[in-house]
């Protein structure tokens, strides 16, 4: 038996090829894809951004939702037909981060669909410890933002967001906009800087406020509506400088700034900042198993995730997909949808 396969080649081209259908062995199970979603990272990769981790032949994509097909050895949890999701992180289990509870931090994580093969293909064998089960009426397709809303929930968590305070999210794009919706859904008061107005007109049919720092002095803003404090907390989603300066400049005293942007580059940070108003910064990777648990709960709930969908594609037509989304000012979401094992 075989399926289609979408294979990374570098140079921002990608290959769709037939290859054979894995088997699952002791402790894995085989999961038809039914949609994967492109994320920011894919977009770096199709850059050639991560070349030296992923190489030229790598299928990417972790993003998605599917059917398990087979279960191997060992696996008494899933039986095949059960709808689910995969939580990409693969742990060594021994490291400091690991023996700590941490395993989403280890110290040689291995992420699926960048350090392995990923999700763009028919069949996708992956440990059994990796499948959330999808509840019943949870479409397959908005299940696919399962992964990037567990970002979301993982990064209020850690920001200890209460009902009532102000957030300030310095970034519109999709993560920035899932931060906003569980924030919202919180209890807080939600302020979005974002320069793209695409962007700002879905924050405003959501409910959050948009501020376009083009236009309009961010921090000055904020702190003028809070009566001169500042926002309760920030979460840094642009990986931006001005992102860096405008999250020190608009939190207040003994605020908490979220760092949930990759920073290319070694940002100015301003400390002096930091001990005036005695701030607290906390990083933000990834997921936990709790965070993946509430994002299904929350969707299932009626989170409406599914507005940040703005287009799809079928795997044959990856390459359009990917060609599609590059600098698109009002994309949010491709999927790509594939079928089974043929």
């Amino acid at each position: 038996m075989t399926q289609t396969a979408a294979f990374y080649r570098g140079g921002r081209r990608f290959a769709v090829e037939p290859v054979p259908t894995s088997e699952p062995g002791p402790g894995e199970v085989a999961v038809d894809v039914a949609f994967v979603g492109i994320c920011g990272t894919d977009m770096h990769v199709y850059h050639g951004n991560m070349d030296a981790r992923v190489g030229h032949n790598r299928i990417i994509g972790h993003e998605m939702s599917g059917h398990v097909a087979a279960v191997g050895d060992d696996v008494a949890a899933f039986a095949p037909g059960d709808a689910v999701v995969v939580r990409p992180l693969h742990p060594c289990g021994t490291c400091p981060a690991c023996l700590a509870g941490n395993s989403h931090i280890c110290h040689s994580l291995k992420f699926l669909g960048l350090d392995t093969d990923g999700a763009m293909q028919g069949r996708w064998v992956v440990p059994a410890f990796t499948l959330h089960r999808l509840p019943d009426g949870v479409a397959l397709d908005v299940a696919a933002l399962v992964e990037p809303l567990s970002v979301a929930v993982h990064d209020v968590r850690r920001a200890a967001l209460q009902p009532g305070e102000v957030a300030l999210v310095i970034g519109g794009g999709p993560i920035g906009m899932l931060i906003a919706m569980v924030a919202q859904a919180v209890g807080a008061r939600v302020i979005l800087s974002e320069i793209n107005e695409s962007r700002l007109a879905m924050a405003a049919e959501m409910g959050f406020e948009g501020l376009n720092p083009k236009a309009v002095n961010v921090a000055e803003t904020v702190l003028d509506q809070t009566g001169g404090a500042g926002a309760d907390v920030v979460f840094e989603v642009s990986g931006t400088q001005p992102g860096v300066d405008l999250m020190t400049d608009a939190v207040r005293a003994r605020g908490r700034i979220v760092m949930v942007a990759i920073h290319a580059k070694k940002a100015q940070v301003d400390l002096f900042r930091f001990f005036w108003r005695e701030i607290t910064m906390h990083g933000a990777r990834v997921y936990e198993s709790q965070d993946y648990d509430r994002a299904i709960q929350m969707i299932a709930e009626g989170l409406p995730v599914a507005r940040l969908i703005t287009d799809r594609h079928p795997l044959a037509q990856v390459q359009t997909a990917f060609e599609a989304l590059d600098g698109n000012p009002t994309a949010m979401k491709t999927l790509i949808e594939i079928g089974g094992a043929e």
